[in-house]
């Protein structure tokens, strides 16, 4: 039933990027799209897939950083951590749920010995970290571009309704209000009935999940080379925003786009990604065509620049995860016949984490 159940999930969300997709493209001029992929320039492609490789390079040695003081003995091989990163980044491409970050962890118990509660801790503070990098760019692209995407969401959205909104002052307070009454509401109810919820599986799981966020938090401050550590997560994400922006140059439509719609595009392009889908398929497409279409790029341009963009990536993920799987299997396989590795069934994930 359980595996019956899994096999339904991953068919759900595989339809919704599929509805998503055709969401993107429906009633534009299909030709017109192909037209501009086959004429991008992919000189400018290639160089941010090199650029690509040097940001996941510095993203493992990043996450070996959050490893090191955690793990007592030896410490796991750079290589090793790269392996275990790749081969989940290809697990997260057809697996939905980010179901990598748990196969990464596993697979790194299995080359280096290393719990897979102890690099699920270091995966649930990269994660926190993302979220807040992602917040930060968000409030950055609204406060630089805050005219051009209230017009926009005037115009499409709203339906030029924006002003008598913002004249109508009373319900805007209202809801504020209620809003304010119903969490005031909400805490009480919960501190009324702690104990009662202590008592609740799903409750238990769940403050577990947030008490785990919170040593992941904490753990960043202890961290050490803490220089280091934000040096690497600067330069990960300068490597997605040249990705996306370098592409512009690729098509004669988005060529004279400039760092501000890069930077909104890797907003939220990102979140798109981050969306519990396989490979962020149809979400990722659909964003980064909306956030397009607000700097004045058709849809059929914005959608052939997502396809470019994230087509490119998918690949090098399939590729360089698929080499790192491999590798990763022979050693794991060598150290099993020297007894180095704990069988399978000994290693047990948390049931949140399996929840998860």
């Amino acid at each position: 039933m359980k595996q019956l159940l899994n096999i339904l999930k991953y068919a759900l969300l595989l339809s919704v990027s599929g509805l998503l997709m055709w969401y993107a493209v429906r009633g534009q001029d299909l030709s017109r799209i192909v037209d501009t992929v086959q004429g991008a320039n992919y000189w400018w492609l290639m160089l941010t897939m090199v650029l690509s490789v040097l940001g996941y390079l510095s993203r493992a040695y990043r996450w070996k950083m959050q490893l090191d003081p955690t793990v007592t003995g030896s410490k796991p091989a750079f290589w090793d951590v790269y392996h275990a990163m790749m081969v989940g980044n290809l697990a997260n491409m057809v697996l939905p749920g980010r179901v990598g970050e748990v196969v990464r962890c596993s697979l790194l118990q299995r080359t280096s010995k290393v719990p897979v509660q102890v690099s699920l801790g270091t995966v649930i503070t990269e994660r926190i970290i993302d979220v807040l990098v992602l917040l930060g760019l968000l409030s950055t692209v609204l406060l630089l571009d805050f005219k051009t995407f209230w017009g926009f969401a005037d115009t499409y959205l709203l339906q030029g309704k924006a002003d008598a909104l913002a004249r109508n002052r009373n319900a805007l307070v209202a809801a504020a209000v209620v809003a304010l009454l119903a969490l005031l509401i909400s805490g009480y109810l919960l501190w009324r009935n702690l104990e009662r919820l202590r008592q609740n599986t799903v409750f238990n799981k769940m403050l577990s999940f947030v008490k785990g966020l919170l040593a992941g938090v904490f753990s960043i401050v202890r961290m050490p080379n803490k220089g280091a550590f934000l040096l690497h997560t600067f330069f990960t994400w300068l490597v997605y925003y040249l990705m996306d922006y370098l592409v512009f140059f690729a098509f004669p439509e988005t060529y004279d786009l400039g760092m501000r719609a890069a930077l909104a595009v890797l907003t939220f392009g990102a979140f798109g990604m981050a969306a519990p889908v396989q490979g962020g398929i149809g979400v990722f497409h659909l964003l980064v065509q909306s956030t397009l279409l607000v700097y004045g790029i058709s849809k059929e341009g914005g959608i052939a620049y997502a396809l470019v963009v994230h087509g490119a990536q998918t690949l090098l993920v399939v590729l360089m995860g698929g080499i790192s799987f491999l590798l990763s299997m022979m050693k794991s396989g060598q150290l099993a016949r020297r007894g180095a590795v704990l069988p399978l069934e000994t290693t047990e994930l948390p049931a949140d984490v399996e929840q998860r």
